[in-house]
Formats: C-alpha cells, sequence, structure tokens
C-alpha cells in the first residue's frame, strides 16, 4: 500500500492548476519570438499581449502598466534599485531613502541592505506581536525627511498577517513618498485592487497562484519614473530586456483567469479548513501556540509552535508520513538561523526554531486535515519525549 501523500506547503509553491497546464501544453508549438515581425513572432505577440490585458483586468489595472518578469523576486528587485540610481535620473528630487519592514520576504530585506552599499538609506519598521506593521512609527519616520520608498509586503509569507496596505499607502502619499507592496502571497488570495489600494508599485508571482514558475509581474503606475534593472533590448517596451517567456505569460494569465472564478469561494473552504486544524491541535496538542494574525490573515495560513519539538524534526517526521509542511520560507530553507519574521513579533529563539508553517491549496480536503490531526500529536510527543528542555505547562505555556 502506497504512503498518503498530503501536500501542504503552498506557500512555497502551488501544483498547476489543471486549466493552466492544459492551456500551456495547447502553446507549446507556438516558438516565435514576440519580438519578430514574422507571423511566427505575431502570433506569440498577440498571445502575450492578450494575457498582459486579462493580468491587468484582474487587478484594475490598465494594460500599459503590467511588467512582465522572470519572478517576484525580480520585480521587488527592479522597484527597490529605482532608488539606488547613482545619478538621481530614476526619481527626479527624490531622497534614495527606503523604509521597509522587519518581516519582509528576504528579496527584499537582502537587496535593501545590498542598496545601503550604493548609498542609499534604509529604515526598517518594528511589526507588533501578530505581525503588523507600526503606523504610528511609520509617519513618524516619514515625517523626519524626503523618502523616496515605503515598501511593505501586503500578506506575509510566513505567518501569513495581512497589512493595511491603503492606508500605508495614504501615509505614504502624504509624506510624497512613493509606495510598493510585494503582493506575492496575496494576490489570488484576497481581493488586490490597484487603485483601492492606492500604491505605485505592486508585485505578483505565478507559481504561488497555481501557474508555472520562472514567471511574475510588475504593475508599475503609469507616469511614475522608471528605469529597467535588466537592460540590453526593447522587449516590454524597453522596461525589461530579454526574450518574453511565452508560454510562461499564457500560464500566468490562465491562473489568473482561475482565480478570478474560485477564489471567492475557495478561500471560505480554505478558512473552514484552517480553523479546523486550529482547533484540533488546540484539542490534542499541549501547550501548542498559534503565530500571526488571529483573524486579519490568509485563509490559508496556519503557523504554530511547539515548544520542546524541534521545526526540522517535526517537519521531517511529518514527511515519513506523508505530510509535506514547511518550518518558515522556502527561500530560508537553507538557513540555520531562526525565522526572521518570528523574532520580529517578539517570539524567543526557542519557539521559532519549534515552528511550523501549513498552508493550505485548493486541492486539500477534510480528509486531509483529519489525516493531519491523527499523525500531529504523536510526533509532537514522540520529540519532545526525547527532549530535557520541555516542561508541561511550564515557562513555555506562560508565552500564550
Amino acid at each position: 500500500m502506497s504512503l498518503r501523500q498530503i501536500y501542504l506547503d503552498n506557500n512555497a509553491t502551488t501544483p498547476l492548476h489543471p486549466e493552466v497546464k492544459k492551456e500551456m501544453i495547447a502553446a507549446m508549438e507556438m516558438f516565435g519570438n514576440p519580438s519578430s515581425m514574422h507571423a511566427f513572432g505575431r502570433e506569440a505577440r498577440a498571445n502575450v499581449e492578450d494575457a498582459r490585458r486579462r493580468v491587468a483586468g484582474f487587478m484594475g489595472a490598465e494594460e500599459s502598466e503590467i511588467v512582465f518578469t522572470g519572478s517576484g523576486s525580480e520585480a521587488n528587485n527592479t522597484v527597490l534599485s529605482l532608488f539606488a540610481c547613482g545619478s538621481n535620473q530614476c526619481i527626479p528630487g527624490m531622497s534614495p531613502t527606503i523604509i521597509t519592514s522587519k518581516i519582509e520576504h528576504p528579496c527584499v530585506l537582502e537587496t535593501s541592505q545590498c542598496l545601503t552599499h550604493r548609498g542609499v538609506k534604509v529604515k526598517f519598521l518594528d511589526v507588533d506581536r501578530y505581525g503588523k506593521v507600526d503606523l504610528q512609527q511609520l509617519d513618524e519616520m516619514l515625517s523626519e525627511g524626503n523618502v523616496g520608498l515605503v515598501s511593505v509586503m501586503m500578506a506575509n509569507n510566513e505567518i501569513g498577517t495581512l497589512q493595511d496596505i491603503a492606508e500605508i499607502s495614504r501615509i505614504a502619499r502624504r509624506h510624497g513618498s512613493f509606495m510598493h507592496t510585494d503582493a506575492v502571497q496575496a494576490f489570488g488570495k484576497v481581493p488586490v485592487d490597484v487603485n483601492e489600494l492606492g500604491v505605485d508599485f505592486l508585485t505578483i508571482s505565478g507559481h504561488k497562484i497555481y501557474g508555472p514558475k520562472g514567471i511574475g509581474a510588475l504593475y508599475v503606475r503609469k507616469g511614475i519614473p522608471y528605469c529597467p534593472f535588466i537592460r540590453g533590448g526593447h522587449q516590454e517596451k524597453g522596461r525589461r530586456a530579454g526574450t518574453e517567456n511565452t508560454l510562461g505569460i499564457m500560464g500566468l494569465a490562465m491562473a489568473v483567469d482561475m482565480r478570478a472564478a474560485e477564489m471567492e469561494q475557495e478561500e471560505v473552504r480554505l478558512q473552514g479548513l484552517k480553523e479546523m486544524l486550529r482547533k484540533g491541535i488546540e484539542d490534542t496538542i499541549d501547550d501548542s501556540l498559534f503565530n500571526g494574525h488571529p483573524t486579519d490573515s490568509l485563509a490559508n495560513t496556519l503557523n504554530v509552535s511547539f515548544p520542546g519539538a524541534e521545526g526540522e524534526s517535526i517537519l521531517l517526521y511529518l514527511d515519513l508520513a506523508g505530510i509535506a509542511v514547511s518550518t518558515g520560507s522556502a527561500c530560508a530553507s537553507g538557513s540555520l538561523d531562526p525565522s526572521h519574521v518570528l523574532l520580529a513579533t517578539g517570539v524567543d529563539a526557542e519557539r521559532a526554531h519549534g515552528s511550523i508553517r501549513i498552508s493550505l491549496g485548493r486541492n486539500n480536503t477534510v480528509e486531509d486535515v483529519e489525516y493531519v490531526l491523527d499523525v500531529l500529536p504523536g510526533v509532537i510527543n514522540r520529540i519532545r519525549n526525547m527532549s530535557t528542555a520541555y516542561v508541561k505547562g511550564g515557562v513555555h505555556a506562560a508565552a500564550r
């Protein structure tokens, strides 16, 4: 009898939607370069522009405001790099100063740190115990002087907490700063309208919404100064060099179409599965501590700490049982350091090391959750019984 396989790491990546797979397979014989003027190229160009229209429409943007990129990380790097132009020609009159939060994706945090060597000043916002940014601190930082960009992610990839991007944008605009949000984890899970959010830049990625890997998109509000991060070609109207990934772009557009059709009903279903998981864990595992905002968070994301049990050990035991979860962000899986997100919320290093992230997806069922709740308590008990540090109901429980 084969081992049951349950995938609960959808914030790391998602399986292709069947309609996306069908779309991409059907288009595989279309090999023309979208920049070529002959019939092969025109066919590819028509499909790229049709996809741009569909992606733009889902977020309330104009077609001309969408730039296709190779990933969400590339799109984020593109925005941040606008404020590191030595001649300051990209954003005339703006100080090369960036404000971001302490719980951003590594592609924002590490790029921001790197840009300090190119004359960019970076300030980091604190978050509360639930991962919400300090809006008063943001206002105070902006009041200190000319800030070029505020960059705050819409939904955290590790704990699922949602930020009030519309309010953050209003504060940034009041001080004359541009606003960027990394919406990679939010897009396709909650409504994302660039005009309602008031952002100048917004980032998405295909493989987080049941689309292919290797494709992302960047929204750039019309009239915003811009220069390409990748140079050497006229593609994307001179905004991103490199032959367009036609198949990836078509796959992204179909994934967006499927999100438009399924998102609302799907998120209600996932919220129910998440609450079933939360209650089941609370009822069967002592000293289980949940991270992130209890209500203002993604419907699919549950981050939980088990004092006395190492997250990596939990992951490996669950994997042996056919259950795939994460200890945090997949982009930081090679690091032995505790989650920077959890540390920023005030969680101590020991609790952070004992945390796992369960991220549900469209393929998960009630039966999957029931199986996890059958397996997980035994896993935690086994690891805790081997631990000399865990004391039931002890100091760890006080962290509630």
